[in-house]
Protein backbone atom coordinates (compact mmCIF):
# COMPACT_ATOMS: atom_id res chain seq x y z
CA UNK A 1 0.00 0.00 0.00
CA UNK A 2 1.51 3.47 -1.03
CA UNK A 3 1.93 5.94 1.65
CA UNK A 4 4.15 8.75 2.78
CA UNK A 5 6.92 6.75 3.11
CA UNK A 6 6.79 4.70 -0.24
CA UNK A 7 9.55 5.54 -2.26
CA UNK A 8 6.95 4.95 -5.28
CA UNK A 9 4.09 6.96 -3.86
CA UNK A 10 4.28 9.54 -6.47
CA UNK A 11 4.98 7.55 -9.55
CA UNK A 12 8.75 8.52 -9.93
CA UNK A 13 10.96 5.51 -11.05
CA UNK A 14 12.53 4.36 -7.62
CA UNK A 15 16.71 5.44 -7.74
CA UNK A 16 18.03 1.88 -7.60
CA UNK A 17 16.46 1.45 -10.98
CA UNK A 18 17.79 4.05 -12.64
CA UNK A 19 21.01 2.52 -11.97
CA UNK A 20 19.91 -0.82 -14.03
CA UNK A 21 17.94 1.16 -16.39
CA UNK A 22 21.52 3.18 -17.24
CA UNK A 23 23.12 0.12 -17.50
CA UNK A 24 21.34 -1.47 -19.81
CA UNK A 25 20.88 1.48 -22.07
CA UNK A 26 23.72 1.09 -24.18
CA UNK A 27 22.73 -2.95 -25.16
CA UNK A 28 20.85 -0.65 -28.08
CA UNK A 29 24.37 0.02 -29.56
CA UNK A 30 26.11 -3.67 -28.82
CA UNK A 31 28.18 -1.47 -26.12
CA UNK A 32 29.24 -1.88 -22.88
CA UNK A 33 28.28 0.70 -20.36
CA UNK A 34 30.64 2.78 -18.40
CA UNK A 35 30.66 3.08 -14.75
CA UNK A 36 33.24 5.66 -13.76
CA UNK A 37 34.90 5.89 -10.27
CA UNK A 38 36.37 9.39 -8.59
CA UNK A 39 37.61 9.90 -5.20
CA UNK A 40 35.05 12.32 -3.68
CA UNK A 41 37.66 15.79 -3.05
CA UNK A 42 40.58 14.63 -5.16
CA UNK A 43 42.70 16.11 -6.04
CA UNK A 44 40.71 19.48 -4.83
CA UNK A 45 37.24 19.77 -2.64
CA UNK A 46 36.55 23.02 -4.08
CA UNK A 47 36.51 21.52 -7.62
CA UNK A 48 34.52 18.19 -6.85
CA UNK A 49 31.49 19.43 -8.07
CA UNK A 50 33.32 20.40 -11.56
CA UNK A 51 35.10 17.01 -11.21
CA UNK A 52 32.01 15.01 -10.75
CA UNK A 53 30.18 16.94 -13.78
CA UNK A 54 32.96 16.09 -16.34
CA UNK A 55 33.32 12.51 -15.22
CA UNK A 56 29.67 11.97 -15.54
CA UNK A 57 29.68 13.50 -18.57
CA UNK A 58 30.91 10.65 -20.51
CA UNK A 59 29.87 7.63 -18.11
CA UNK A 60 26.61 5.72 -17.49
CA UNK A 61 26.76 5.11 -13.87
CA UNK A 62 29.35 7.35 -11.39
CA UNK A 63 30.92 6.20 -8.35
CA UNK A 64 31.90 8.13 -6.19
CA UNK A 65 34.48 7.13 -3.36
CA UNK A 66 34.14 8.24 0.19
CA UNK A 67 37.60 8.84 1.44
CA UNK A 68 38.50 6.63 4.49
CA UNK A 69 41.34 6.22 7.05
CA UNK A 70 41.75 1.80 6.13
CA UNK A 71 40.10 1.42 2.94
CA UNK A 72 40.73 -2.35 3.05
CA UNK A 73 39.55 -3.23 -0.37
CA UNK A 74 41.58 -0.45 -2.46
CA UNK A 75 45.66 -0.25 -3.49
CA UNK A 76 47.85 2.65 -3.26
CA UNK A 77 46.26 4.51 -6.08
CA UNK A 78 42.80 5.06 -3.61
CA UNK A 79 44.54 4.81 -0.70
CA UNK A 80 46.57 7.93 -1.72
CA UNK A 81 43.61 10.26 -2.80
CA UNK A 82 42.00 9.19 0.35
CA UNK A 83 44.11 10.62 1.99
CA UNK A 84 44.06 14.18 0.53
CA UNK A 85 40.84 13.87 0.47
CA UNK A 86 40.68 13.47 4.45
CA UNK A 87 43.19 15.98 5.14
CA UNK A 88 40.83 18.76 3.17
CA UNK A 89 37.93 17.47 5.50
CA UNK A 90 35.83 15.74 3.07
CA UNK A 91 33.60 13.38 4.86
CA UNK A 92 30.02 11.63 4.03
CA UNK A 93 28.61 14.78 5.37
CA UNK A 94 29.99 16.85 3.41
CA UNK A 95 29.74 14.81 0.45
CA UNK A 96 26.04 14.87 0.67
CA UNK A 97 25.94 18.09 1.53
CA UNK A 98 28.07 18.98 -1.83
CA UNK A 99 25.17 16.41 -3.97
CA UNK A 100 22.23 18.26 -2.67
CA UNK A 101 23.54 21.75 -3.84
CA UNK A 102 24.89 20.71 -7.14
CA UNK A 103 22.79 20.28 -10.38
CA UNK A 104 22.59 16.84 -10.60
CA UNK A 105 24.21 15.18 -13.30
CA UNK A 106 22.00 12.70 -16.13
CA UNK A 107 23.74 9.75 -14.97
CA UNK A 108 23.27 7.60 -11.64
CA UNK A 109 25.31 7.94 -8.69
CA UNK A 110 26.60 5.38 -6.22
CA UNK A 111 28.35 6.08 -3.16
CA UNK A 112 31.28 3.64 -2.39
CA UNK A 113 31.94 3.43 1.10
CA UNK A 114 33.57 1.38 3.70
CA UNK A 115 31.01 0.48 7.07
CA UNK A 116 32.23 3.35 9.70
CA UNK A 117 31.14 6.17 7.74
CA UNK A 118 27.41 5.11 7.37
CA UNK A 119 27.12 3.64 10.93
CA UNK A 120 28.51 6.61 12.53
CA UNK A 121 26.24 8.57 10.14
CA UNK A 122 23.31 6.04 10.99
CA UNK A 123 21.57 4.26 8.80
CA UNK A 124 18.44 5.66 8.93
CA UNK A 125 19.18 9.22 8.37
CA UNK A 126 21.90 8.03 5.96
CA UNK A 127 19.11 6.25 3.58
CA UNK A 128 16.96 10.09 3.43
CA UNK A 129 19.71 12.17 3.33
CA UNK A 130 21.42 10.01 0.47
CA UNK A 131 18.14 10.14 -1.53
CA UNK A 132 17.52 13.52 -0.98
CA UNK A 133 20.95 14.60 -2.56
CA UNK A 134 20.61 12.51 -5.54
CA UNK A 135 22.15 8.92 -4.41
CA UNK A 136 20.63 5.75 -6.24
CA UNK A 137 22.83 2.92 -4.41
CA UNK A 138 25.91 2.15 -2.16
CA UNK A 139 28.40 0.23 -2.71
CA UNK A 140 30.17 -1.08 0.66
CA UNK A 141 32.98 -3.48 0.10
CA UNK A 142 33.83 -4.52 4.05
CA UNK A 143 29.87 -5.17 4.46
CA UNK A 144 29.19 -9.08 4.60
CA UNK A 145 26.26 -10.00 2.64
CA UNK A 146 24.88 -11.70 5.86
CA UNK A 147 25.42 -8.59 8.21
CA UNK A 148 23.55 -6.53 5.77
CA UNK A 149 19.75 -7.06 6.26
CA UNK A 150 19.98 -3.82 8.55
CA UNK A 151 21.23 -0.99 6.22
CA UNK A 152 19.36 -3.17 3.33
CA UNK A 153 16.19 -2.33 5.20
CA UNK A 154 17.06 1.54 5.66
CA UNK A 155 17.83 1.92 2.26
CA UNK A 156 15.08 -0.02 0.82
CA UNK A 157 12.65 2.17 2.52
CA UNK A 158 13.80 5.34 0.17
CA UNK A 159 14.11 2.77 -2.76
CA UNK A 160 17.65 3.29 -2.62
CA UNK A 161 19.84 -0.10 -4.09
CA UNK A 162 22.25 -1.82 -1.91
CA UNK A 163 24.73 -3.25 -4.65
CA UNK A 164 26.12 -6.52 -3.57
CA UNK A 165 29.97 -8.13 -4.53
CA UNK A 166 30.58 -11.59 -5.65
CA UNK A 167 34.18 -12.81 -6.69
CA UNK A 168 35.32 -15.97 -8.29
CA UNK A 169 35.83 -18.56 -5.43
CA UNK A 170 32.02 -17.03 -4.25
CA UNK A 171 30.15 -20.94 -4.01
CA UNK A 172 27.09 -21.67 -6.83
CA UNK A 173 24.57 -21.73 -3.49
CA UNK A 174 26.15 -18.09 -2.42
CA UNK A 175 26.06 -16.65 -5.41
CA UNK A 176 22.47 -17.44 -6.18
CA UNK A 177 21.22 -15.96 -2.46
CA UNK A 178 23.52 -12.72 -3.00
CA UNK A 179 22.80 -12.27 -6.71
CA UNK A 180 19.00 -12.52 -5.52
CA UNK A 181 19.48 -9.34 -2.96
CA UNK A 182 21.25 -7.37 -4.86
CA UNK A 183 19.70 -3.72 -6.25
CA UNK A 184 20.89 -2.16 -9.42
CA UNK A 185 23.47 -4.79 -10.56
CA UNK A 186 25.42 -7.35 -9.22
CA UNK A 187 29.40 -6.59 -8.51
CA UNK A 188 31.67 -9.63 -9.87
CA UNK A 189 34.92 -8.85 -8.72
CA UNK A 190 37.41 -9.79 -11.16
CA UNK A 191 40.20 -10.94 -9.11
CA UNK A 192 41.29 -11.59 -5.53
CA UNK A 193 43.42 -9.12 -3.67
CA UNK A 194 42.71 -5.05 -4.10
CA UNK A 195 42.43 -2.49 -6.60
CA UNK A 196 45.17 -1.36 -9.02
CA UNK A 197 46.63 -4.14 -10.46
CA UNK A 198 46.15 -5.12 -13.79
CA UNK A 199 44.40 -7.72 -14.84
CA UNK A 200 44.04 -9.77 -18.22
CA UNK A 201 40.87 -11.57 -19.36
CA UNK A 202 41.35 -15.20 -19.82
CA UNK A 203 39.21 -17.39 -20.28
CA UNK A 204 38.29 -18.32 -16.68
CA UNK A 205 37.07 -14.88 -16.47
CA UNK A 206 34.77 -14.74 -19.28
CA UNK A 207 33.02 -17.92 -17.57
CA UNK A 208 32.91 -16.53 -14.57
CA UNK A 209 31.36 -13.14 -15.47
CA UNK A 210 29.06 -15.59 -17.31
CA UNK A 211 28.25 -17.89 -14.26
CA UNK A 212 27.15 -14.76 -12.45
CA UNK A 213 25.39 -13.14 -15.09
CA UNK A 214 22.97 -16.29 -15.88
CA UNK A 215 22.16 -16.32 -11.52
CA UNK A 216 22.31 -12.76 -11.88
CA UNK A 217 19.23 -12.15 -14.46
CA UNK A 218 17.57 -9.82 -15.00
CA UNK A 219 19.79 -7.78 -12.48
CA UNK A 220 22.86 -6.73 -14.73
CA UNK A 221 26.36 -7.33 -13.79
CA UNK A 222 29.22 -5.34 -13.59
CA UNK A 223 33.04 -6.50 -13.49
CA UNK A 224 35.36 -4.34 -11.74
CA UNK A 225 38.60 -4.75 -9.75
CA UNK A 226 41.71 -4.39 -12.42
CA UNK A 227 39.72 -3.56 -15.30
CA UNK A 228 41.83 -0.77 -16.80
CA UNK A 229 42.69 -0.63 -20.35
CA UNK A 230 40.99 -0.79 -23.72
CA UNK A 231 41.81 -4.53 -24.26
CA UNK A 232 40.26 -5.59 -21.46
CA UNK A 233 36.96 -3.97 -22.87
CA UNK A 234 37.92 -5.11 -26.22
CA UNK A 235 38.36 -8.90 -25.19
CA UNK A 236 35.21 -9.01 -23.61
CA UNK A 237 32.84 -7.77 -26.04
CA UNK A 238 34.64 -10.25 -28.65
CA UNK A 239 33.69 -12.99 -26.18
CA UNK A 240 30.19 -11.42 -26.64
CA UNK A 241 29.67 -10.42 -23.08
CA UNK A 242 27.57 -7.12 -23.54
CA UNK A 243 26.56 -6.63 -20.16
CA UNK A 244 29.59 -5.58 -17.87
CA UNK A 245 30.08 -2.22 -16.28
CA UNK A 246 33.96 -1.57 -16.25
CA UNK A 247 35.19 0.31 -13.06
CA UNK A 248 38.62 0.91 -12.46
CA UNK A 249 41.07 4.01 -11.72
CA UNK A 250 41.72 5.25 -15.23
CA UNK A 251 38.34 7.90 -14.47
CA UNK A 252 39.36 8.54 -11.34
CA UNK A 253 41.49 11.85 -10.51
CA UNK A 254 45.34 12.16 -12.03
CA UNK A 255 48.01 12.68 -9.95
CA UNK A 256 48.91 15.44 -12.09
CA UNK A 257 48.68 13.19 -15.32
CA UNK A 258 47.25 15.19 -18.03
CA UNK A 259 45.47 14.27 -21.18
CA UNK A 260 48.54 14.69 -23.57
CA UNK A 261 50.69 12.71 -21.64
CA UNK A 262 47.75 9.84 -21.11
CA UNK A 263 47.71 10.24 -24.92
CA UNK A 264 51.27 8.97 -25.22
CA UNK A 265 50.38 6.04 -23.29
CA UNK A 266 49.25 2.25 -24.17
CA UNK A 267 47.41 2.28 -20.83
CA UNK A 268 47.77 4.04 -17.33
CA UNK A 269 50.26 3.15 -14.54
CA UNK A 270 48.58 2.09 -11.02
CA UNK A 271 50.19 5.20 -9.79
CA UNK A 272 49.15 7.57 -12.42
CA UNK A 273 44.98 6.82 -13.38
CA UNK A 274 43.34 9.61 -15.39
CA UNK A 275 40.09 11.05 -15.62
CA UNK A 276 40.37 10.31 -20.12
CA UNK A 277 38.02 8.44 -20.93
CA UNK A 278 38.01 9.01 -24.48
CA UNK A 279 41.51 7.88 -24.55
CA UNK A 280 40.22 4.69 -22.71
CA UNK A 281 37.67 3.97 -25.07
CA UNK A 282 38.76 5.89 -27.96
CA UNK A 283 36.12 4.85 -31.06
CA UNK A 284 33.90 2.57 -28.81
CA UNK A 285 31.81 5.74 -27.55
CA UNK A 286 32.36 8.32 -30.35
CA UNK A 287 29.99 11.01 -29.27
CA UNK A 288 30.76 10.15 -25.28
CA UNK A 289 33.49 13.17 -25.32
CA UNK A 290 33.60 14.20 -21.78
CA UNK A 291 35.64 17.36 -20.98
CA UNK A 292 38.72 17.09 -19.03
CA UNK A 293 38.76 18.88 -15.99
CA UNK A 294 42.83 18.86 -15.64
CA UNK A 295 43.48 19.68 -19.09
CA UNK A 296 46.60 22.58 -19.25
CA UNK A 297 46.48 25.17 -21.68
Amino acid sequence: MSGANDPRADGATLPRERISAAIRAPQVAGEPAIVAFLTAGYPSAKLFREHLAAVAAGSDVVEIGVPFTDPMADGVTIQRSSQTALKQGVSLRWILAELGAMQRPKAPLILMSYLNPLLSYGYERLARDAAAAGVCGFIVPDLPFDEGEELRAALERSGVALVQMVTPVTLDARLAQVCAASQGFVYAVTMTGTTGKTVAVPEAVIEYLERVRRVAAPVPVCAGFGIRSREQVEMARFKGYPLPVWREHQVAVAFGMTAERARQRDQPISDQPVLEIPHLFAGGRGNREAPHPFRQG
